[in-house]
């Protein structure tokens, strides 16, 4: 037994990391939406996959340090016709349907259906939004709406009032009915009460058949007294998610809204978005639908599982399976059992690596999540083909793929012993 390292294959490997990761990224940002996200993920790892076996294999074309030389003189051509079906093919089917049971709903985990606009309609927004800015955004926040989605639309000021029960978004005829309540608001000059619309949203969603997979979106630009353990007590038994938007607030030094703002979102398992520009307002209301319950294996897990403890481990352990299958991959297309169990045992601890890369350091903001999962592919890469150093391999294997072993039968059966071979030669 003995361990050795092929460093231009570690260095190569990096390189087809980040080619892989490119391409992924690539395909991503143009194909999301576009695409199920169960394909688009599976092609993700299916490209990296790729990319990683495609770069090992010109290292070891190069300095056949770990195969041997008579790999490189007469199996070469098999790892060749190997490299898409076990890199690219197997990761995309493993990626796909691994991506599949990351988005299986599982106890109270639902996909968000119902949803309760809340939107302040105080004396003070004739300051902070004059040109009712607010309600173009809430518009565009409907028109986003498929058909699955139902919406209520509640208005409040020292009272609330509902301007729109629950509708189901069937099509534009729908949405325009909700455009026409919207657009029939006038402003006041009335004082604001957070904790009365609050009670009524929850008014509202208690009169559905059920409000899993609820979520309110509230926006104000001031402060009330809001005794949060009472009002919000239907709002977490229910599991319903409250995104806040702070409009203007930072801006007039208004920090006690701020805070209550915050801590509504927060308690609910929501998000608290601050924007000091009602002109910014569609494109918050935008990125509030964008991440409803957005639960892919390489990006940040929002809505109502966001910190579910069950779906941290599960991603974790799938991208655990997926590094030690980029590495069986490998072996596959060097046709080496002793490469493949080493590149599968370096590539689920790369897995696990990258799963809590992923897991814990995807916050939401866009460079940053590209920073991480660019970290993730190097670490899968790396990793994998480092850990020749640490398995052992045989010194005197004899290769014994499916190739070689048909070869053998035949040759024993014309009386043919075949000579010896390079002792680095070493496989299936």
């Amino acid at each position: 037994m003995q361990r050795k390292i092929n460093w231009l294959l570690v260095l190569f490997s990096l390189i087809g990391g980040a080619v892989g990761f490119v391409i992924g990224e690539v395909l991503l940002g143009r194909l999301s939406g576009r695409m199920p996200e169960i394909l688009l993920i599976g092609l993700y790892f299916g490209i990296l996959a790729l990319s990683i076996g495609l770069f090992c294999l010109i290292a070891e074309m190069i300095s056949p340090r770990l195969n041997g030389a008579s790999w490189r003189q007469r199996y070469m051509g098999t790892s060749w016709k190997l490299l898409i079906p076990a890199t690219l093919v197997m990761l995309l089917l493993a990626g796909t349907a691994f991506e599949f049971l990351y988005e299986l709903n599982v106890g109270r985990a639902k996909t968000t259906k119902d949803i309760v606009l809340i939107i302040d309609n105080s004396g003070s927004m004739l300051e902070t939004d004059p040109e009712d800015l607010r309600y173009e955004a809430a518009k565009s926040f409907v028109e986003q709406m498929d058909s699955s989605k139902q919406v209520s639309v509640i208005v409040f000021n020292d009272a609330p009032e509902l301007i729109q029960p629950f509708v189901q978004v069937k099509g534009q005829g729908v949405k325009d009915e909700v455009y026409a309540a919207i657009d029939a608001l006038e402003p006041t000059n009335a004082g604001t009460d957070i904790a009365s619309a609050l009670e009524l949203g929850m008014d509202q969603l208690k009169g559905l058949n059920s409000s899993k997979g609820a979520m309110a979106v509230l926006l104000s630009d001031g402060f009330s007294d809001v005794n949060t353990a009472e009002v919000l007590a239907d709002y977490q038994e229910r599991g319903v998610v409250i995104n806040t938007v702070g409009l203007g607030l930072s801006r007039y030094g208004n920090s006690a809204g701020a805070t209550l703002l915050k801590d509504i979102a927060s308690e609910t398992g929501g998000r608290y978005y601050d924007e000091a520009d009602a002109k910014n307002l569609s494109f918050v209301f935008r990125q509030i639908y964008d991440n409803l319950d957005d639960r892919t294996l390489v990006t940040e897990r929002t809505g109502m599982m966001e910190n579910s403890v069950y779906y941290m481990i599960l991603r974790i352990v799938l991208v655990l399976l997926l590094g030690a299958l980029i590495g069986l991959s490998l072996g596959l297309m060097f046709d080496n059992r002793y490469l493949a169990k080493s590149f599968t045992i370096g590539g689920a601890v790369s897995g696990l690596l990258a799963g809590l890369l992923l897991e814990f350091g995807l916050n939401g903001s866009f460079i940053g999540d590209v920073m991480i999962r660019l970290l993730a592919c190097l670490v899968l890469a790396a990793v994998t083909t480092m850990f020749t150093v640490v398995v052992p391999m045989h010194e005197n294997a004899v290769r014994t793929g499916i190739r070689r072993r048909g070869a053998a039968v035949r040759n024993a059966g014309a009386g043919y012993t075949e000579p010896a071979r390079d002792r680095n030669s070493r496989g299936f």
